[in-house]
């Protein structure tokens, strides 16, 4: 079942020209936000449960909040 909706969702995104780095890139941040939701911001047991390493984890949360800032400064027109 999650094999066929994954296929699906790859159909879409090939339809709309979105670029495998671009993908790989979108699917992580989501699954890793989804993990930290999931264990209430808990950073060991995330990154336990994601089979990475604590400060992997941190490093890439920290990209995160980076990127999003960069995105909200640029939608305020700074």
């Amino acid at each position: 079942m999650i094999h066929n909706r994954l296929e699906n969702l790859v159909e879409e995104m090939l339809e709309g020209h979105i670029l495998l780095e671009e993908a790989i890139a979108e699917f992580e941040k989501l699954y890793i936000k989804k993990a930290l939701l999931r264990h209430k911001q808990h950073l060991s047991k995330t990154a336990a449960v994601l089979g990475i390493h604590r400060n992997t984890l941190s490093k890439r949360v920290a990209t995160y909040h980076k990127q999003e800032k960069k995105v909200l400064k640029r939608a305020a027109g700074k």
